[in-house]
């Protein structure tokens, strides 16, 4: 992929450079090229505080892209811009502030030694060196490296592409009024955005209708373009039998219960010539939002080149009692907090007690975490410590 595309993308390879950066002895500010034995001023001497000036002639300038070889005779400077090449025999760089600025002669007040204010060949990088190694994450400094060693291309994971669909009798879109019983397509905007969110290029394709023929030709399309389908619709009657029937004759495919909640009822299959993973999700928001985040984003991140594709997992102590069923595996909406004086995770369960509303797309809004109760746990009181799915900030 080209340099200017791959940020924020994990490099596959180790980039090895084929040429010292810099390429040769460059003044590292402006000043003047000289010999470091020529400037070296003598220390005050108690009879003679005040030594004679010390002068250089200025025998010529060199300008950054400079191609003309120059030499440097003792005893002489050369003015130089920043960037330029120091001429032969030159060691050093006196920068400006150094001397009076002179044209044509200059009176040195510091001196400088041997290296001083020069960027040497090679002191960045040498021929050989690894500029970035693979699994490092492409960042503005990663982009500037690869460029400054020549490379227009690197190998990266590139983003998956991922298809939404939804498939619903009662859904229209967003710039529609809905009229008696009809509901707005939430699901296609909101997996779209998390799919995004995770690293993905999302593709929406809005409303799917639910007649199965055409379910078969619309997601059939969508294998030739996507490494990852994502439909969300209602998983059981009428609508589901369409959308199992017309998956089915597409590639292995299995409708089961997961062992987990809210969003147990899921479908999974490996779809068309090249198996591409596909998942039938509940049509609840909420429900479809927290299965993405528990099983789909992972493996959004494991394409990418993810070594820990999951979120970060946080000791937190419940603020209040919660209950789960026994069997599942629960994600509660939670708003995780930390105390200011003891340094102390605190998760406060948006919603109260799981039966308690879990449909409720605004308190998933207000959540910066998924509360985690074991399928062994009947659930967790007030004052115990819980596992928290830290769900990351935003701005």
């Amino acid at each position: 992929m080209a340099i200017s595309e791959a940020q924020g993308l994990q490099c596959a390879e180790d980039v090895i450079s084929g040429r010292s950066f810099p390429g040769f002895d460059q003044a590292a500010v402006d000043g003047y090229a000289v010999r470091g034995v020529d400037v070296a001023l003598p220390e005050p001497m108690d009879d003679d505080p005040h030594p004679d000036p010390l002068f250089l002639p200025v025998v010529g300038d060199i300008e950054a892209g400079n191609k003309q070889p120059a030499r440097l005779q003792p005893h002489q400077a050369v003015l130089l811009q920043t960037g330029a090449p120091l001429p032969s025999l030159a060691d050093a760089v006196l920068p400006i502030a150094f001397t009076d600025g002179g044209i044509e002669r200059i009176r040195v007040d510091l001196g400088v030694r041997s290296g001083d204010f020069v960027r040497k060949a090679g002191d960045d990088l040498k021929a050989g060196d690894v500029v970035v190694r693979s699994g490092t994450i492409i960042g503005p400094a990663q982009v500037g490296l690869l460029a400054a060693v020549g490379r227009d291309r690197v190998l990266v994971h590139p983003k998956p592409r991922v298809s939404v669909l939804s498939v619903g009798a009662e859904l229209i879109d967003v710039d529609r009024t809905p009229g008696s019983g009809q509901v707005y397509d939430v699901n296609s905007y909101a997996l779209a955005a998390a799919a995004r969110d995770a690293g993905a290029e999302a593709h929406r394709v809005g409303i799917v209708p639910h007649d199965e023929r055409q379910i078969k030709d619309i997601v059939e399309g969508q294998l030739g373009r996507a490494e990852v389908v994502i439909i969300s619709g209602p998983v059981g009657g009428d609508v589901g039998r369409n959308v199992n029937q017309a998956l089915s004759e597409l590639g292995q495919w299995e409708v089961s219960r997961v062992a987990m909640s809210p969003g147990s009822v899921q479908g999974f299959g490996a779809l068309g010539e090249e198996g591409v993973p596909t998942f039938f999700i509940p049509s609840n928001p909420v429900s479809a939002l927290v299965v993405f985040e528990v099983i789909i984003r992972p493996l959004i991140r494991s394409a990418l080149g993810r070594l820990s594709p999951r979120r970060r997992v946080l000791k937190a102590v419940a603020t209040e009692t919660l209950t789960s069923v026994i069997g599942r595996t629960s994600y509660i909406r939670g708003k995780l907090m930390r105390d200011d004086e003891t340094g102390e995770y605190l998760v406060e369960p948006l919603g109260g007690v799981l039966a308690s509303n879990p449909h409720l797309l605004s308190q998933l809004g207000e959540a910066n975490c998924l509360i985690n109760i074991s399928e062994d746990a009947s659930g967790v009181r007030e004052g115990d410590p819980v596992d928290v799915i830290f769900l990351g900030q935003r701005g």
